[in-house]
């Protein structure tokens, strides 16, 4: 990288593709490890795997791509700036995203206190996305700080973009 730390432009591309990829390939792995269908059918407070909601569910997170890196963005000094800065942005993810929301959300404290949901319902959830956060940190800082690693800029681009097609069709056919 030597030294050329990425604009936002360039970061919040490479974020959301990266945070797509990672959300769809990760999700779909506990979707069928997890059963995702019946679990979600045995809750009261989330919606049907099938709802239209939760199909278009993919399509919208290049928000939170885009959210994320513009979290990054003042700090991608630190974090793409380090061999080890894909460590520290999965910590980030993992203490202020995952475990200490400041939402009751499940698997984090806030989700243990003050939810009647059972303990181990919300560690399975941790399942997936404490390896989906490892993964995203650990492509995108490795994609940032080689740049000129065309392969991987196509490989990206293209499950990127087919993924968010199918889903697109899935959702336009339901």
């Amino acid at each position: 990288m030597k030294g050329e730390l990425p604009g936002l432009r360039t970061l919040a591309l490479k974020t959301i593709v990266t945070h797509g990829v990672t959300y769809l390939l990760v999700g779909a792995l506990a979707a069928a490890l997890l059963d995702y269908a019946a679990r979600l059918e045995a809750t009261s407070w989330m919606r049907s795997i099938d709802d239209p909601l939760v199909m278009a569910g993919p399509l919208l997170q290049p928000i939170r791509g885009l959210i994320f890196a513009l979290v990054f963005y003042p700090f991608r000094g630190v974090l793409f700036g380090r061999r080890e800065g894909w460590l520290m942005m999965w910590w980030m993810l993992v203490g202020l995203g995952i475990l200490s929301t400041f939402a009751p959300a499940l698997g984090s404290v806030e989700g243990l206190i003050y939810t009647n949901v059972p303990v181990r319902e919300q560690l399975l959830g941790l399942l997936e996305v404490v390896p989906q956060a490892l993964l995203f940190a650990f492509i995108l800082h490795w994609w940032v700080r080689h740049r000129r690693a065309r392969w991987l800029s196509w490989t990206m681009g293209v499950l990127f973009v087919s993924g968010m097609l199918l889903l697109a069709l899935a959702f336009a056919a339901s």
